[in-house]
């Protein structure tokens, strides 16, 4: 059913998240097994056979093999452009811990998902989300509603079947039947849902994986990418996979990890989604942190400048696995559910699809829109009103809110943000909907002065002294010079 409500249920949160690194040349890589980047098929054909190599799989359209073989050789053989490690992506989960949760889908109200006007649930089924994870329980009431398309990149096969159970709670947070009349909804209406199981039935993923997963949904359709993996490093296969999702027009939702309390790093591919520095604006996709009940950062997702909105994740409601262990993903009873099995999960895994579900709403309400224009709304009508922080990026999604902006048509509007450091120096970012920009400077609410007039760049440094009160407002621009949009920024 779209909406179960329950009262005070208590549940057992247990945090998932897969992480680990996507790294080039790193010891404990697969078994002598490489990511090789080609110039051509015949070049990979003959450095294979001069050097007696092995063809593990072939990602053609990214001119990346994996190949099992000795690397020095095949460094040096004509047309190989890089040949590095492919490298594990392994799952950790922590012990489960009981606790007061609350109500079930506590997290659709929280982003006002409920009250999404049946037309744009209806018309979410025109658009296609890929969730690229350890596979799905296909009869899992709500996603058995779906009918999904399933692949196993691993095996070339249909069969998606999850013991890990951390696919299964994703794909049910980001499209969830909300018509079956059971169990729980997602987050994106009637959005189809593509099953890729990319991922080893213990959560152990490669770079390799990711983008095979990667150019199966683009290939198949799907306009949504979502990505509940990470590591701390990244590599030429995973940015080259990114890229063939972005070049046709896919937005790429992951999660930005759970490694707050353990240095807070810079996970991948979410980093290359909203980059580093970049606080939150522009951006090829979205990085998703986790939200708690009380709509502040959960105490484990990981901060930054690369961070672009969030979305709850911490005791979110989802369907479990019947496959996976009752230790890792512990049942919990839903009021009213006729079939299937639940329980309560957190992690910035389960932040991300319900951002992805969000994004087949925003899309639905205006299918004109591009891939970068989707996330623009996302993050303009999220929590934080136009105002950027490390914690929560543009804020907790609100996807009423932001489907009402997409229905309003019209040019997406404009973010800028920046932050100052202890020198006095800030570097302002902004992004939207525009040919060009004008920059203005107030110091002190007194007179303004214009930085920049009609430009095309996006981001600029600056020296602020200390003691005054700066505010930088942005205008976007349209073809013939005329504004469109702005934005303000405040910095003390």
């Amino acid at each position: 059913m779209r909406g179960q409500r329950a009262g005070t249920a208590v549940g057992i949160a247990v945090l998932v998240a897969l992480v680990g690194a996507s790294v080039a040349g790193r010891a404990g890589a697969t078994n002598g097994q490489f990511a090789v980047g080609y110039a051509s098929a015949a070049a990979l054909t003959r450095a294979l056979a001069a050097t007696h190599s092995t063809l593990v799989r072939d990602l053609r359209p990214l001119h990346v093999a994996q190949v099992r073989g000795d690397a020095a050789a095949l460094r040096g053989r004509p047309g190989i452009r890089f040949v590095q490690h492919v490298s594990p992506r392994t799952a950790a989960a922590t012990e489960p811990a009981f606790s007061l949760a609350a109500s079930p889908e506590w997290q659709l109200r929280a982003l006002h998902a409920d009250t999404i006007p049946d037309t744009v649930l209806r018309a979410a089924s025109a658009f296609t989300i890929a969730v690229i994870d350890t596979g799905a329980d296909l009869t899992a009431p709500d996603l058995a509603a779906k009918s999904p398309i399933a692949w196993n990149t691993r095996t070339g096969s249909t069969d998606v079947r999850d013991q890990n159970g951390h696919g299964t709670f994703v794909a049910s947070l980001a499209g969830g039947s909300v018509t079956n009349d059971d169990g729980i909804a997602g987050n994106g209406g009637d959005a189809k849902l593509l099953i890729i199981k990319s991922g080893s039935d213990r959560g152990s993923f490669t770079d390799m994986d990711e983008a095979a997963g990667i150019m199966y949904a683009v290939d198949h359709g799907a306009r949504i990418i979502n990505l509940s993996v990470g590591g701390p490093t990244t590599s030429t296969t995973e940015r080259k996979g990114i890229q063939y999702a972005i070049d046709h027009g896919a937005l790429v939702v992951a999660a930005v990890g759970n490694e707050y309390g353990m240095g807070n790093p810079v996970e991948y591919p979410a980093a290359l989604l909203q980059p580093v520095g970049s606080n939150g604006v522009g951006g090829a996709g979205l990085a998703v942190t986790a939200s708690s009940t009380d709509g502040r950062r959960a105490v484990f997702a990981n901060t930054g400048s690369w961070v672009s909105l969030a979305a709850p994740g911490d005791h979110v409601f989802g369907a479990v696995s019947a496959a996976s262990s009752p230790t890792l993903y512990p049942r919990t009873t839903l009021p009213g559910a006729k079939t299937g099995l639940y329980g309560y999960g957190s992690g910035t895994s389960f932040a991300a699809p319900q951002v992805a579900g969000a994004a087949a709403l925003v899309w639905a309400a205006n299918p004109a829109l591009t891939a970068q224009q989707v996330a623009q709304i996302l993050k303009e009508t999220a929590s934080g009103n136009g105002r950027w922080t490390s914690d929560l990026g543009f804020g907790i999604v609100d996807v009423a809110a932001a489907v009402a902006r997409a229905q309003a048509g019209g040019p997406v509007g404009v973010l800028i943000s920046g932050r100052r450091d202890k020198s006095g120096k800030v570097k302002l970012g902004w992004s939207g909907d525009a040919s060009s920009y004008t920059l203005t400077q107030t110091t002190d609410g007194k007179s303004m002065q214009t930085l920049l007039t009609s430009t095309k760049t996006t981001s600029t440094t600056l020296s602020l002294k200390t003691g005054h009160t700066y505010v930088f407002g942005i205008t976007a621009l349209d073809a013939t010079g005329a504004p469109v949009s702005s934005s303000m920024l405040t910095l003390h």
